[in-house]
């Protein structure tokens, strides 16, 4: 980091539904203390200004799903000392990485109706399948005390420090009582990575996967748990087949249970 001046920050958006940065915005007191230490030279969905980079630490929202995304993601890494993929989307795919289970071009054939205009990649897929990148923030949409720690891991030299453990442990530290002990309820907490704090099981649902899969995931386990529950194998690839379904840890699962009828 250049010690003159302030690092600059800048937010990039590539294909995805702008949550990511929405949390970014809701920050609040947070953000103030982010902006003070920061330069924000690039982040169109919070000021119109732009300062041209290289960037200090660049933040990435999105997969990659076109050829022009896949050239300026390439750019982007040349401009940045650091980048960081926020999300779902940029680290896995996203919800819109379902399309790489099926031929793309039969969507578009259905639901444009000029399919010729339309120019797309074969696949949604995510940052680190295109440049290197330096850390994962996971989640749909991320947990903005993570962000905030992970700026200021990157600012101050330091690895960031963040849960490597599954929301089981969180529903734990909250006395949240076990969904599927307790109810049966099909939960994909024990492969899940925290950061929701446990928000689904607090409510008596089962946890729906939206941070991805966590360190080592035993989703084999969990999967003939959840048939022992009643749960079908055409129920098993629609459960990894969320948020994450292009993270390779619930790609191979959901694919070890589909079958042609699927």
């Amino acid at each position: 980091m250049t010690h003159n001046k302030k690092p600059k920050l800048a937010v990039w958006k590539f294909a995805s539904c702008d949550g990511c940065q929405l949390s970014i915005l809701d920050c609040e007191d947070e953000l103030l203390a982010v902006a003070g230490a920061v330069e924000i030279a690039y982040f169109p969905e919070a000021t119109r200004s732009t300062v041209r980079g290289p960037y200090d630490i660049s933040l990435v929202e999105g997969s990659v799903t076109t050829y022009h995304d896949a050239k300026r993601i390439q750019q982007i890494r040349v401009n940045s000392k650091f980048l960081v993929t926020i999300g779902a989307c940029a680290t896995s795919g996203g919800i819109q990485a379902l399309r790489n289970f099926k031929e793309v071009d039969e969507f578009i054939r259905i639901v444009y109706a000029r399919p010729s205009y339309i120019e797309t990649l074969e696949r949604s897929t995510p940052i680190s399948e295109h440049v290197f990148v330096d850390f994962e923030l996971r989640g749909c949409p991320i947990n903005k005390y993570q962000l905030v720690e992970v700026l200021s891991a990157y600012l101050h030299g330091r690895k960031p420090n963040t849960p490597a453990y599954s929301v089981c442990v969180e529903c734990k530290r909250r006395s949240t009582t076990c969904v599927m002990v307790a109810s049966g309820t099909p939960c994909l907490g024990p492969v899940t990575h925290a950061g929701c704090g446990a928000l689904c099981p607090a409510y008596h649902r089962g946890c729906y996967g939206c941070f991805g899969p966590m360190e080592t995931p035993n989703t084999a386990s969990l999967s003939a748990q959840w048939q022992e529950l009643g749960v079908t194998e055409e129920g098993l690839v629609r459960a990894f087949r969320g948020f994450n379904a292009y993270s390779e840890a619930f790609r191979k699962e959901s694919q070890a249970h589909e079958h042609d009828d699927n």
